[in-house]
């Protein structure tokens, strides 16, 4: 709603000759879940992530506190013998995914990659730059990311390596399109000095902040 481009739109609509009807407006109706992370000095550390799923969640809001309940539920199948199928006892297959990374038993990240069925796959290239790759949460955020969409359609940001596209699709991997590569946030605590290091993710709207 607080885009430049929505904003333009709005404002187009305005006419210094005749007056308009007022009508509601239509924001681009995507980004449903918040993913955020808290870290102390004592070294707790809390990864937390909420999403609604479709629409307006459930329909349902928790008595007066305005809290609307998630329908993740609509993930299941009525299908008889489908892994997904409704039954007692079961969680719906879903990607809400709060992260967390510990080392020698102590907390070391917290974490978390919203953008639907990207979540585990922002996840593990989030988690990879993290620990593999050494480094700092912002830098771990900023790296160019891959979305396996179906089949060998795969879809990548731009930045990464020319040769290693050419090996993607010489081995017969397909380009796909996508504008979902994920959106995180990190906090990681240095195990020997108890410092932390926030990262927030460009792609969309988040802050670090410390005080």
């Amino acid at each position: 709603m607080l885009s430049n481009e929505y904003t333009a739109a709005r404002r187009g609509l305005i006419t210094p000759a005749k007056a308009l009807t007022p009508q509601p407006g239509r924001p681009p109706a995507n980004g449903d879940t918040v993913y955020l992370t808290v870290a102390d000095e004592e070294g707790n550390m809390v990864s937390w992530i909420q999403s609604l799923y479709r629409g307006f969640g459930s329909g349902l809001t928790a008595g007066t506190t305005g809290v609307q309940l998630q329908n993740r539920g609509a993930n299941f199948s009525l299908e008889a013998g489908h892994p997904n199928e409704a039954a007692p006892g079961k969680r719906p297959y879903h990607t809400i995914i709060p992260g967390f990374i510990t080392r020698d038993g102590h907390a070391w990240a917290s974490f978390g990659v919203m953008g639907g069925f990207m979540q585990p796959q922002g996840h593990l290239q989030v988690g990879i730059n993290l620990v593999d790759f050494q480094m700092d949460p912002q830098a771990a955020l900023d790296a160019p990311r891959f979305n396996w969409l179906q089949d060998r359609q795969v879809a990548l940001e731009t930045g990464f390596p020319a040769d290693l596209l050419a090996r993607l699709w010489n081995w017969g991997h397909e380009r796909g399109q996508t504008n979902n590569f994920g959106g995180g946030q990190i906090i990681l605590r240095d195990p020997d000095s108890g410092v932390l290091i926030a990262g927030s993710e460009p792609r969309k709207d988040g802050q670090a902040v410390g005080w």
